[in-house]
């Protein structure tokens, strides 16, 4: 895809170019059959009513003609990209490079999801834009595909030649990007890795990890849109694609840290209901559907003047009104009175669903979840931990996801791998060491930051007898309440440099887990302190430095 505008016009030459070659062609057999004609060419006059008729049909081809432009016309005014204005930016740019139209609709979807949030959002063709123009910018979302061997769309050619060919200063710019590829070949989301290499080189920060599609696979848009729900600072976007969840069985709860002076965490131990074996690889996600708070249904249905008993059609099935309304966005309830149950139930959009890191290994015979209650502007729990560790009961049916996360599996080999993290990011930290463990694998180094070591060392009693037996080789910790000064896990990691380059030069893969504001960035710049930008990048390509935040 050249551009919306070039697609356009050049669908627009080619419709004339075809119309004119029909015209042609039937002139061509005029002439012929008129040559073919044996007596002389007699007129005979129609009839009035035939002439009315000929009329009439001149009239409907007009009205058609004219239907179809006007079409087209409201179509590509739909299409047209609103036009970038120097004096009125938004703080948000939206860049994508197109080859088949699905960046371009993802890109136009991401969009509009920053303007439904009230952010001031434009919209571009990569190939448009230069460094000047993304230096106006502070975030920037990138949806871009990659074509044949690795290479960039056509609409991003110039972007590729004119801009990621020098150097730029984009240290105020932070930014994401979605890439989309295809695993059979062999150059994977190439171009979406070279517009990352060279951001990053430009100085700007990554708002999160690059987020890698595979043939448009649903979990990797779900998992961008999560992304883009957080940094919207709404985190109630409907889901482009729901789930297809499964249920499990809360089987265990339990608050992980008693007495700290930060949020309950709770540790999680989930069964699937059917009894089906476990399957996951460490590394992986649980995407988890939440529910309303349990009060909050029954007066919805007061107010509304509805039966929650009253059973509803919903996906090929029945259910109860109320059921449904537990897992779905309460709309307004003054705008359901007097409707139907059914009427009510076809409008009904299912709850965004919740992302956590699985904290556990199907050996470990139940998969683990640690989840912090967080709290909103109005002090209400959150929607996904409060259902989780609040309102859903012993034995719950929870609705329950495994998204493969194959940029987070431990490395396949015997390689040190050192593992930094912090809050509730120990949750992918121990999936990792466990897995590790149980394949032998004992050169792992965890550095760990919480508030305090009394009552916020999560899963405690595995670290100590991991470490005691030498399957963890060495740990440290970092937490921040504890002295008078703050001492936070990137500030182990800068006191540990000499000891993590030789590591890294011993073949060590770098983990991160945990919290994308402050921790992440943080521990990347002491990295980079200790390793060189160039180094860190080619880890990071190599697979050997990779990072799952939140």
């Amino acid at each position: 895809m050249i551009s919306s505008s070039a697609a356009r016009a050049r669908r627009f030459t080619l419709s004339w170019l075809g119309n004119a070659m029909a015209l042609l062609a039937l002139c061509a057999l005029a002439v012929v059959s008129a040559r073919t004609q044996v007596e002389g060419w007699q007129w005979i006059a129609p009839g009035r009513g035939q002439w009315w008729l000929a009329a009439a049909l001149v009239a409907a081809y007009v009205g058609f003609v004219a239907a179809v432009a006007v079409s087209r016309k409201r179509s590509a005014r739909r299409d047209a990209l609103p036009e970038l204005q120097a004096d009125r930016r938004g703080e948000w740019l939206v860049a994508f490079a197109s080859q088949t139209g699905f960046a371009e609709q993802l890109a136009r979807r991401s969009w509009q999801a920053l303007r439904d949030a009230g952010l001031r959002a434009d919209l571009a063709v990569l190939g448009t834009l230069d460094a000047a123009q993304l230096g106006q910018y502070r975030r920037a979302l990138f949806v871009v595909s990659t074509t044949g061997e690795g290479d960039a769309p056509d609409s991003a050619a110039a972007f590729v030649r004119k801009t990621m060919g020098a150097a730029a200063p984009l240290p105020q710019l932070g930014y994401g990007v979605l890439a989309l590829g295809d695993r059979e070949y062999a150059q994977y989301c190439a171009f979406g890795h070279r517009l990352d290499h060279w951001l990053r080189h430009a100085g700007a920060q990554p708002l999160f990890d690059l987020v890698e599609v595979d043939n448009g696979e649903a979990g990797a848009l779900r998992h961008w849109q999560h992304h883009l729900g957080l940094l919207a600072g709404r985190t109630d976007l409907p889901d482009w694609s729901a789930p297809a969840y499964a249920p499990w069985r809360l089987s265990q709860r339990r608050v992980s840290n008693p007495g700290s002076a930060g949020a309950a965490a709770f540790d999680l131990a989930l069964l699937p209901a059917d009894g089906s074996a476990l399957q996951w690889r460490a590394g992986d996600i649980a995407e988890i559907g939440p529910r309303n708070p349990p009060d909050e249904v029954p007066q919805w249905l007061a107010a509304a003047g509805l039966d929650g008993a009253a059973r509803v059609r919903r996906d090929d099935g029945e259910i109860a009104l109320a059921e449904l309304l537990a897992r779905s966005r309460l709309p307004v309830a003054a705008d359901a009175r007097g409707r139907s149950a059914q009427a009510v139930a076809d409008g009904l959009a299912a709850l965004p669903h919740r992302e956590y890191s699985i904290a556990s290994i199907p050996a470990d015979g139940a998969l683990r979840l640690l989840v912090r209650q967080m709290r909103r502007d109005d002090g209400r729990l959150g929607l996904g931990s409060g259902w989780l560790t609040e309102y859903a009961g012993d034995d719950a049916t929870i609705d329950l996801r495994i998204r493969s996360n194959p940029s987070f599996h431990a490395p396949a080999d015997a390689r040190p791998l050192i593992l930094i993290g912090n809050g509730t990011g120990l949750a992918g930290l121990r999936a990792l060491l466990r897995e590790r463990i149980d394949a032998g694998r004992h050169r792992n180094w965890l550095l760990f930051g919480e508030r305090n070591a009394a009552c916020d060392l999560h899963y405690r009693d595995d670290l100590d007898a991991w470490q005691a037996d030498g399957r963890i080789e060495r740990s440290d910790y970092a937490f921040s309440r504890d002295g008078a000064q703050r001492i936070y896990v990137q500030d182990r990691l800068r006191e540990r440099i000499g000891e993590i380059r030789e590591w890294i030069a011993a073949g060590a893969a770098v983990y991160v887990c945990g919290s994308l504001e402050g921790m992440a960035p943080a521990v990347d710049a002491v990295l980079r302190e200790a390793l060189g930008d160039d180094a860190l990048e080619t880890m990071a390509a190599d697979g050997r430095y990779r990072r799952d935040v939140y």
